[in-house]
């Protein structure tokens, strides 16, 4: 039996499986819904994973349905289901029953970041001990489903356009189609997802950009002449950047971040290293001071932050303390500004030591670094980015016509 409740199951880590309903659950919807909660928990009872109901999508539950979930999870009092209910008229509907086997979030993200780091399992004597690593990978997990609970919205509006500009049966459909051009193209799918939004329709049934060059010549400058590599290959491009950066300013770590249309150029994670997963939840998505690199982008300029516990902004903010907790205690955030004179994201680095302060000699080639950076983010957008609209465009499947 296919179930009638609009329902998707997001990728999951080995500690946590999350299920997204949408749509109203009303009293017809009651069988579905029990038969759906039945194997989802029965599948995460079985595999040892936390259940997350997301039901941001939900527009109403009625009071059977209620009843529903309460059967469903009322022997659960000690290990709860997480229930994601962003509305307040769903939420409030939850809240009033009193169900002790969930727990309510407004948020995916906020769910996600109430999960315990599972206990450490039992060591029998002889074996050796979890490896140093093993509470920090638990911990990766959950930062990126955290951050990717940040752009479920974004992605959500692009399969919503995806579903009626071609007329694909359902959100699985045209996530499947994102995905399929974002393997093909390596563009991540939240970047694809935000140049559907923000582009303007097809042109014609056939292109979507009709006219346009598919590939002008990349820029060329000496970072990418030293780097040699493929161009297209958008991780290795930004490894080396980020590496360069770190040699040439005796950084501990570094992190870029690009700037998102679709979310009012707020600052999104592309690459790092050495750095934390705690630091890294909290910068996956930027969209103000008193975090450096919102600053380095406000400004259009470079800041620095020789000292971050004497910061004040930063230092009571929740960035600064997963800073200084890794060990952080200088930043140095440039911004990627084109030759436009558009700010296209960040590059900042980090020191374990406070009062560190870059040479005249090593901002300059700080700002030539970054400048390429620009010049080859904007090619890209330009050239990889429009690529996967057109793959989009020509491989989508239209909904079978109806015998």
């Amino acid at each position: 039996m296919t179930s009638r409740i609009p329902l998707t199951v997001q990728p999951t880590t080995d500690q946590v499986a999350v299920v997204c309903l949408s749509g109203p659950l009303g009293a017809d919807a009651c069988t579905d819904l029990a038969l759906e909660l039945e194997q989802h928990m029965g599948r995460a009872a079985q595999q040892g994973q936390r259940l997350v109901l997301d039901l941001a999508g939900v527009e109403l539950v009625s009071a059977a349905a209620r009843r529903t979930i309460q059967r469903a999870t009322d022997h659960l009092v000690h290990e709860p289901v997480l229930v994601v209910a962003a509305r307040p008229s769903v939420r409030g509907v939850l809240e009033q029953a009193h169900l002790a086997g969930i727990r309510l979030h407004e948020t995916l993200a906020d769910a996600l970041a109430s999960l315990p780091l599972p206990p450490a399992p039992e060591i029998s004597p002889g074996t050796p001990p979890p490896g140093p690593d093993q509470a920090d990978n638990m911990r990766e997990e959950l930062s990126g489903l955290r951050a990717a609970a940040r752009t479920n919205g974004l992605i959500g509006i692009a399969q919503g356009m995806l579903m009626a500009r071609y007329d694909l049966p359902g959100p699985a459909a045209a996530l499947t189609l994102l995905r399929t051009a974002s393997r093909q193209l390596d563009v991540p799918v939240r970047e694809l997802a935000s140049a559907v939004v923000t582009a303007p329709p097809p042109g014609t049934a056939e292109e979507w950009f009709p006219g346009r060059v598919t590939h002008v010549p990349p820029p060329v400058g000496a970072f990418l002449r030293a780097y040699g590599g493929d161009v297209l290959d958008r991780r290795e491009v930004l490894a080396a950047a980020v590496h360069e950066a770190i040699a040439l300013s005796d950084a501990d770590g570094a992190e870029v971040h690009f700037t998102d249309a679709a979310q009012d150029d707020a600052l999104f994670l592309d690459h790092h290293h050495g750095l934390g997963a705690a630091y890294r939840d909290q910068v996956a998505l930027v969209t103000e001071p008193p975090v450096v690199c919102a600053r380095a982008r406000r400004q259009c300029e470079s800041v620095t932050v020789p000292d971050v516990a004497a910061d004040p902004g930063l230092a009571a903010h929740p960035a600064g303390h997963a800073l200084l907790a890794a060990g952080t205690h200088a930043v140095h955030s440039t911004p990627l500004v084109t030759t436009d004179g558009h700010c296209a994201g960040t590059l900042t680095l980090h020191w374990g030591k406070p009062g560190v302060r870059l040479t005249s000699e090593q901002r300059h080639a700080l700002d030539t670094l970054t400048t390429e950076i620009a010049a080859w983010r904007s090619w890209y957008l330009r050239t990889v980015v429009l690529d996967a609209l057109e793959y989009l465009h020509r491989h989508h499947r239209p909904r079978s016509p109806r015998s």
